[in-house]
C-alpha cells in the first residue's frame, strides 16, 4: 500500500485520539483497520508518512501542528495562537506555575525517581505544598515506593502532562544541566585603586604636583596606602637620591 494511501488515516487517527499516539500505536491501529494478512503496513513506512504529515502542517497556512508531545504525535495549536485560544479556557489556561513550584518541579523532572524528603534536602524547605499542587496539576505522579529506604517513602516522577505542559516527548528532551550553566558567564572583578582608600582618586590628583598624573600612575604600596607608580620606583633601595 502506498504511503499516500495511509496518510489521511494516520491524521484522523491522530486528530480523533484522546491521548497521545505513538508510531508503533499507529501500525497496529492501520493494520486493524485494514487487516492485512500478508501486506502488512511496517514502522518504517509509518515513520516516512508522519514526516510527510509534519511538514505539511508546519506551513504558515496552519494554524496548528502536529509534534511528538506527552510520549507520542498529537495535533497542537501553534505558539503564536496562545492568547487566542485563552480566551476560551479563561483564567485557568492563564495560571502559571509558582517559583516554589517551578522548582520543585526541576528536581522532581532532573533527579526522578525521588522522594519527599530528598527534595527537601535539595531545596533546603518544606516541600509540602508544592508537591500537592504539581499533584493536582497532575504535572507529577506517585511511581512507588523506595523500598531501600526506612519507612519505605513515596517516591515521585513527572507524567505525560508534564511532557504535554512543556511541549517535549520525554525526559530525555530536557535541557541538559550542563548546558544550562555554561550560558552563565562569571566575569572577573575590576579592581580600582580607590576601592583601597576612603579619599577620591580626584582629590588625590589634585594634591599632587605631578601635572601628568592620572589614574592610570596611581598603586598601592605594602602599607596599604595610595601613592604615585613613580613615588614607589624612588622609594627602593638602590634608586636615585635614597640611601641604600
Amino acid at each position: 500500500m502506498e504511503i499516500s494511501q495511509i496518510i489521511p488515516h494516520i491524521e484522523v487517527l491522530i486528530f480523533a485520539s484522546e491521548k497521545p499516539l505513538s508510531s508503533l500505536d499507529i501500525v497496529e491501529l492501520i493494520n486493524n483497520t485494514f487487516g492485512f494478512l500478508e501486506e502488512r503496513i511496517m514502522l518504517d513506512q509509518v515513520e516516512s508518512a508522519l514526516e510527510g504529515i509534519r511538514e505539511k502542517y508546519d506551513s504558515e497556512f496552519y494554524p496548528f501542528e502536529v509534534k511528538q508531545s506527552g510520549g507520542g504525535w498529537q495535533f497542537l495549536t501553534k505558539v503564536s495562537y496562545h492568547k487566542t485560544i485563552a480566551q476560551l479556557n479563561g483564567d485557568k489556561f492563564l495560571k502559571r506555575l509558582s517559583n516554589a513550584a517551578l522548582e520543585t518541579l526541576a528536581i522532581i523532572a532532573y533527579k526522578q525517581p525521588i522522594t519527599k524528603g530528598e527534595i527537601e534536602a535539595i531545596r533546603g524547605v518544606n516541600s509540602d505544598y508544592s508537591i500537592q499542587k504539581l499533584l493536582e496539576k497532575e504535572l507529577v505522579l506517585i511511581s512507588g515506593r523506595n523500598e531501600n529506604m526506612p519507612g519505605k517513602p513515596l517516591v515521585y516522577a513527572t507524567s505525560k502532562n508534564f511532557m504535554d505542559y512543556f511541549g517535549i516527548n520525554s525526559a530525555a528532551d530536557l535541557p541538559k544541566i550542563r548546558e544550562v550553566l555554561a550560558e552563565q558567564i562569571v566575569e572577573g572583578t575590576i579592581m580600582n585603586p580607590e576601592d583601597f582608600t576612603d579619599q577620591p582618586v580626584a582629590d588625590m590628583i589634585a594634591e599632587d604636583d605631578t601635572p601628568k598624573a592620572d589614574v592610570s600612575d596611581l598603586t598601592v604600596n605594602e602599607e596599604g596606602e595610595l601613592i604615585i607608580k613613580d613615588e614607589e620606583d624612588s622609594a627602593e633601595p638602590g634608586a636615585e637620591g635614597t640611601p641604600e
